[in-house]
């Protein structure tokens, strides 16, 4: 009876198995996508942080979710990257929204405002204040969504052919700078230049630039700006924090299983992680090689800080009177600048200021 019993139970369970098999490979189907990145492949973190998340993805899959990553030019231009994935020629790309703030401003709130969050406070905001689902509705106009992907943390101020003593120094300035601080400097008399970051240093080296910002010691130092330009300055006080993301096509992203979406967006936020734990590591490394090299630092003096800070109200005053969508997005991250700037005062500011000063008594 034993004998029957076990016997039955094999049966229920071997035919419990051709039908679960198909199951479970149906609920793991084998996806491929592209993504192009708007990094040089030889910036190899924040090119990286694209090669980063896409092992992630397929390790999480066991290999069944598999992302070809692409750099700039083999698909798109660097500065297309969005339109890429708009149209579907790509599944998704990495790249910084405030490059497209020609097609929409609000989308330089996104990756950061001058004068506005560091890394940690933009992090917070897209996930507790309503930084997430206000620029994804805007991007959902654009057959996109989104997932953050990266941070540079606080960025240089670039890398100029000449010294940058008072604001009228600025008047004429051919400064390559992304987002809108190049139109905050526009109102100091910079002429701003959006140059994808593999064209930069040929400009710079042929004088149609004066010169160029791109992240930090670690990539400004692998792009070869110091050869052309010694004069290295800080801060980039309009990228405090410049938030990365992958901007997925919208139809794409809602055909994948609720699982895959899930793996995705913790691969994205492990890639977040990564960039910005590599950044710290590798960019006081990077400064000392350029200052042995003949890297000139200096800082923007406190009446270009002053004038800047007052353009750069300025500007938000007119695109929120006149853009619903950038008032929207301005007035979120204003609101929660407000509410944590005490707290970091209070605490986080006056720690990192003692051990600056004290260096730990090292």
């Amino acid at each position: 009876m034993k004998r029957r019993t076990f016997l039955a139970g094999a049966g229920l369970a071997a035919a419990a198995g051709t039908v679960a098999a198909p199951a479970i490979a149906q609920s793991a189907p084998e996806v491929r996508w592209r993504l192009t990145s708007s990094f040089p492949k030889s910036l190899d973190t924040i090119f990286g942080t694209a090669q980063i998340f896409a092992k992630y993805m397929a390790d999480a899959t066991d290999g069944k979710f598999q992302i070809q990553v692409f750099g700039p030019g083999e698909i798109v231009g660097g500065l297309q990257a969005m339109d890429a994935v708009e149209n579907g020629s790509v599944e998704c790309a990495h790249t910084p929204t405030y490059y497209y703030i020609g097609r929409e401003p609000a989308l330089g709130v996104a990756t950061g405002l001058p004068f506005s969050l560091n890394a940690r406070q933009a992090h917070s905001w897209w996930h507790f204040a309503g930084g997430k689902e206000i620029i994804n509705e805007i991007l959902a106009k654009y057959n996109c969504t989104s997932l953050v992907c990266g941070n540079s943390g606080a960025q240089m101020g670039g890398f100029f052919r000449k010294e940058i003593n008072t604001v009228d120094d600025l008047k004429g300035l051919k400064f390559r700078i992304g987002g809108l601080g190049g139109q905050v400097l526009a109102k100091l008399g910079v002429v701003p230049q959006q140059v994808a970051p593999g064209d930069v240093y040929p400009a710079l080296e042929r004088g149609t630039l004066d010169a160029a910002e791109f992240v930090g010691p670690y990539d400004d130092e692998k792009l070869g700006f110091l050869k052309v330009a010694k004069y290295y300055y800080a801060p980039g006080w309009w990228e405090g924090g410049a938030m990365l993301h992958l901007v997925i096509n919208q139809q794409k992203w809602n055909e994948l299983p609720k699982h895959y979406q899930a793996i995705m967006s913790n691969a994205a936020e492990a890639a977040n992680n990564w960039m910005l734990a590599k950044y710290d590591a590798v960019n006081g490394q990077a400064l000392r090689r350029m200052v042995a090299n003949g890297a000139e630092l200096r800082t923007f003096s406190q009446p270009i800080m002053e004038a800047s800070l007052k353009a750069a109200n300025e500007l938000y005053a007119e695109l929120s009177a006149k853009n619903a969508d950038f008032k929207r997005a301005y007035d979120s991250m204003v609101a929660y600048r407000n509410d944590v700037l005490p707290w970091w005062q209070l605490n986080e500011y006056a720690f990192d200021t003692f051990m600056i000063r004290t260096r730990g008594r090292a």
